[in-house]
């Protein structure tokens, strides 16, 4: 049983659509159970009510015409209870509702699953038998597993709007609305650009063939050169493999022929697509078709396929790597778009991203708020591929990509899009002001940076210095760590567009979502693993350089703070202080002169928050990232779009244990900040300013709608909003209540702006 159901689903997943998903789906369920009906029932939510979108054993004119409401049969049954139901006589039921049209007469057994996707019901999957009997327990338990499946099928259909619906929108002058998370606020117009990774076949796009022979000849090279390397791999197993094993690579060789796979391939070129295209295609064509094979050992050769398709790729790629043709204004699109792929892409050119995973709070997402794009995440199942070349709109305020937009529909966004910019304009107004309550309670409005050019955009924002700037951009966008002198020169940069103004270096912060190319981390849950201060610690040559790179770059400016991140004991404070000191003696030695700088750690697991005292204690400051600090209370991983609703930074955990820090920190005389994302949403600044927090550290793009929100109420209007709060138990009305209140204060376009 476990074969046939890996069957179904890899012939229902290289469906082309939803529609020959769900034929697939039915002929296969009943192929395999061996009943006499197999049919599948869908929400239509506009009506709302169950249709019959597709039969095996039912006459073939109801599909699609035949439906039920709500409440309305078994069928309509299975979706209220959320679970099988299965009849011996589905007759005698009283809740059976003949349907004649659809010729169920015969049919006396039934058994009937529901279609659920993250607690939300989207169908109804039946079967159906003359004989009068009840299912077994095996039959329920592979329908309900089959229903499973077809769940995360009708969710991705739901997602794009049906595979196959961008060319029939097109047809009918329809928009196509692809939902996700909203990453940045913003909207942007502009034109799809596809990035991919290298050597990554699945994310390579159809595009036309400029030149046909010269498309063949890339493509004969590259084939070519994967010969010749299978052939060295093949003379240097010769002594250390049997005769069968050496056989592979002959297998290989012949497969890489012109009468084979290549011979294919030249084919897809000569109708027109490029060459990394129709090596694509052809490869995904023989991988499906291996896999859906009954022999385990035919069906294992599938992975050896997918090898030959991704060293050919390689050689394309790299004998013939092409500059990018950057649109004016482009919308990034891409399965993950990591920061080193962002930054080759030129700064004003891009419009907006869009990614198919990643959650608001990924890395990616929050380097994007940093530089203002706008941003949707978590597009799960957008035809990226599709969409590639295409007019969009991205939509970064309700997490929306759109595509095919009438005319109507662009100009609402283009009025969307001059609205904001009127709004940034208006607030230019604050810029100069200091950041104080209309009874004059003041709070330190700094930002996070990690980009050179963050700093004018920081500048003119009135930015009162930097609570985070993030050194481990500058170590990501490299092929190797970058040497001493090169980091000194890029934190000198900072230091300097700051200066007078404090800037708080965080020390190299990678593992979790921030990977280094040149130094993997193979982990099963990064987030609680090696990453951090714990990752600097065990390799004190890299922190040392580090630091003595900020020391040395600090001289004659003395405006540097150190802050140590993913801090869980009083121990590693104590190394990592050890070490700090350790470096600023070698660079006194060296003639450099230069203060011992602030040093604090990060409050961003739960560990820290309860040694909030015995940190303030040691070091010169304490500062919450509440992004981590949010994922690790609630046990929610920001980047698993599964659980991105639980989410959320009004949760009653978070607002009691951010106060919990600062009354900590300040008993000991201590100052304590947020550079987390909630420093930069108005409503959660005037909570952390009644909490008591000394500095609020965000994006550039969130600074002056922080400010225009804290001088236009009194401190005593915030203390009465977090004690409104604090004695509420649900994240989830917290946030509708702060919305709610904000709207009455006047501040409806800085909430709808923030996101």
């Amino acid at each position: 049983m476990l074969d046939t159901l890996r069957r179904i689903v890899q012939e229902v997943n290289s469906a082309s659509d939803l529609r020959e998903a769900l034929n697939l789906m039915a002929h296969r369920v009943r192929e395999a159970m061996g009943t006499e009906v197999c049919s599948i029932y869908l929400l239509d939510e506009a009506e709302p009510k169950y249709v019959l979108m597709a039969s095996e054993g039912l006459k073939p004119e109801a599909v699609g015409h035949v439906s039920l409401k709500l409440s309305e049969g078994l069928v309509g049954q299975v979706g209220l209870r959320e679970e099988p139901v299965n009849l011996e006589d589905a007759f005698s039921h009283p809740r059976f509702h003949y349907l004649a049209e659809t010729g169920e007469d015969p049919f006396h057994a039934f058994l009937g699953v529901p279609v659920i996707h993250q607690g939300l019901v989207f169908g109804v999957l039946v079967v159906q038998q003359r004989e009068a009997r009840r299912f077994d327990e095996s039959e329920v338990a592979f329908l309900v597993t089959i229903s499973a499946q077809l769940s995360a099928v009708v969710a991705h259909a739901r997602a794009t709007g049906g595979l196959h619906n961008l060319e029939e929108n097109r047809e009918h002058n329809r928009a196509s609305f692809f939902t996700g998370l909203a990453g940045a606020p913003g909207a942007a117009i502009g034109t799809g650009v596809l990035l991919f990774p290298p050597a990554e076949l699945n994310a390579v796009p159809d595009r036309p063939a400029d030149d046909v022979e010269d498309e063949v000849q890339r493509l004969e090279a590259a084939v070519e050169q994967a010969r010749t390397e299978i052939r060295d791999l093949g003379e240097r197993a010769r002594d250390s493999l049997g005769v069968e094993e050496q056989a592979l690579f002959d297998v290989y060789l012949r497969m890489l022929d012109q009468h084979a796979l290549a011979g294919e391939m030249v084919e897809r070129i000569r109708d027109g697509n490029w060459a990394q295209g129709a090596l694509r295609q052809v490869i995904q064509d023989h991988v499906g078709t291996f896999e859906r094979m009954e022999d385990n050992y035919l069906r294992e050769r599938a992975a050896d396929v997918r090898d030959l398709g991704r060293r050919i790729l390689a050689r394309l790629q790299s004998n013939n790597r092409r500059e990018p043709d950057y649109p004016e204004s482009c919308i990034l699109l891409g399965d993950e778009i990591t920061t080193p792929m962002l930054m080759e892409v030129p700064r004003e050119r891009i419009a907006a991203i869009a990614t198919t995973r990643g959650s608001r709070n990924s890395h990616m997402a929050i380097v994007a708020r940093a530089m203002g794009i706008p941003t949707v995440v978590g597009l799960q199942g957008a035809p990226l591929k599709k969409l590639d070349d295409s007019e969009l709109i991205l939509d970064g305020f309700r997490g929306r990509l759109i595509a095919n937009a009438t005319p109507e529909l662009r100009q609402q966004f283009e009025d969307i899009i001059e609205e904001e910019k009127t709004l940034l304009a208006g607030l230019e107004k604050w810029r100069d002001d200091p950041s104080e309550t209309l009874d004059g309670v003041r709070i330190q409005l700094q930002v996070n940076t990690g980009l050179m050019t963050d700093i004018q955009r920081s500048r003119e924002r009135g930015a009162e210095g930097v609570g985070l700037y993030r050194t481990e951009i500058p170590f990501m966008v490299r092929d190797r760590f970058p040497s001493e002198e090169e980091q000194r020169a890029i934190y000198r940069e900072q230091l300097e567009g700051f200066a007078p103004h404090p800037v708080t270096m965080r020390t190299l912060d990678v593992g979790g979502d921030k990977e280094l190319s040149y130094f993997p981390i193979d982990e099963e849950n990064p987030f609680l693993g090696w990453r951090g201060i714990r990752l600097t610690l065990d390799h004190p040559e890299i922190f040392m350089v580090q630091v003595r790179a900020m020391l040395k770059a600090a001289e004659g400016l003395d405006n540097l703070r150190i802050m140590l991140p993913m801090v869980t004991t009083v121990f590693e404070a104590e190394e990592a202080q050890h070490l700090i000191h350790r470096a600023w003696l070698e660079v006194r030695d060296e003639g450099v002169d230069v203060s011992m700088p602030p040093v604090g750690v990060m409050v961003e697991v739960p560990a820290a928050v309860w040694q909030a005292r015995a940190f303030a204690q040691r070091v010169d400051f304490l500062s919450v990232g509440t992004n981590d600090l949010t994922q690790y209370l609630l046990a929610v991983d920001r980047n698993n779009q599964q659980v991105a609703e639980l989410y959320n930074a009004y949760h009653p955990a978070v607002l009691h244990a951010l106060v919990h820090v600062v009354e900590q920190a300040h008993e000991e005389g201590k100052p304590a900040g947020i550079c987390g994302e909630m420093a930069g949403d108005p409503g959660c600044a005037l909570l952390l300013l009644a909490m008591g927090y000394d500095s609020l550290s965000m994006n550039a793009s969130q600074l002056l709608k922080v400010k225009a929100a804290l001088r236009q109420h009194r401190i005593l209007f915030a203390r009465q909003l977090l004690n409104e709060v604090l004695a509420m138990d649900n994240g989830q009305v917290i946030a509708s209540y702060m919305d709610l209140q904000m709207r009455k204060a006047g501040l409806g376009d800085l909430i709808r702006q923030a996101g």
